[in-house]
């Protein structure tokens, strides 16, 4: 029996309907909206196409939208200035730096000045160090967005067994904190693990956050295991067609004969990094504020 599809889509739909709930709600007790303040240096196509659909995002839910387009030749001290200025900005409620930079500038000095409270992507060291200590902070979207699935999907983690795939500091490290947080008993692997698909088949959960396209095949999953495909790749496009197909780090078909449940890719796990950004910019608001957290939201 094929596996259950968990519709991140939707999950997503509505978690940003919460959101802009709470954002009116936010906007009667504050005298005015949240505000997202969003980083874009250069002209990489990629990035310009996430600015512009969180810009859009942002405002859908009610919600003030500053985007800061720079030019590719733009200091670093012109950078951090500017990350600065939107510190001291008391509108300005969330700071976003599209990431990746252009490579003469210093992204992890950038990402120090940004104000831990304003730090919507959980990048800074006293968020990390919030999220290893249990206490409140904001903690990166990705992950965020796969415990909601998960915890939709299982209820209660104490006791499974999880392996994380990946080690990046955006998505496999903060994963593998919020499962220990959720005590689930974790399990990072990487390039450098030793018989990874045996690690993989000993699983409740898996989350595939390694950037390879396909990589997990469906004989590495244990039978009912909850798989979260975090992986977005594009392959060649086949002849006569101008695009390659996305899939993500798991090979989905095969998987799905196996697994209990597992996100698709499209479809899956990327309409909630976009929904838990909106989520993180609102509460780092009421708390800019001094207002107690929006009770609706996860």
């Amino acid at each position: 029996m094929a596996a259950d599809i968990i519709d991140g889509k939707a999950f997503a739909a509505a978690l940003r309907e919460k959101v802009g709930e709470a954002a009116r709600a936010f906007g009667d007790k504050a005298g005015r909206k949240a505000g997202l303040a969003v980083v874009l240096v250069g002209d990489d196509p990629a990035s310009q196409v996430y600015v512009g659909s969180k810009g859009k995002a942002t405002v859908a839910a009610g919600m003030a939208s500053f985007e800061h387009r720079l030019p590719e030749a733009t200091s670093q001290q012109e950078l951090e200035a500017l990350v600065r200025q939107l510190n001291a900005d008391p509108a300005v409620d969330g700071i976003l730096v599209q990431l990746p930079l252009p490579e003469h500038l210093d992204d992890k000095a950038v990402i120090a000045l940004i104000d831990p409270d304003k730090d919507v992507d959980g990048l800074t060291d006293t968020n990390i160090a919030r999220l290893a200590n249990q206490q409140d902070g904001l903690f990166p979207c990705t992950p965020v967005g796969c415990m909601m699935l998960l915890a939709d999907r299982l209820g209660d983690l104490s006791g499974r067994n999880a392996v994380v795939i990946g080690r990046s500091q955006l998505v496999g490290r903060p994963m593998a904190q919020l499962l220990v947080n959720a005590n689930a008993t974790v399990t990072i692997a990487h390039s450098r693990t030793r018989d990874l698909p045996q690690v993989v088949r000993g699983a409740d959960i898996v989350i595939a956050a390694v950037g390879r396209p396909e990589m997990v095949r469906g004989d590495w999953i244990a039978p009912g295991a909850t798989v979260i495909d975090v992986g977005i790749n594009r392959l060649d496009p086949e002849p006569g067609a101008s695009k390659g197909r996305l899939v993500g780090d798991v090979a989905f078909d095969e998987a799905r004969e196996v697994a209990g449940a597992i996100t698709p890719v499209p479809g899956g796990v990327g309409p909630m990094t976009i929904a838990v950004l909106l989520r993180n910019a609102l509460v780092a608001a009421y708390r800019h504020e001094g207002l107690p957290p929006p009770k609706n939201l996860p």
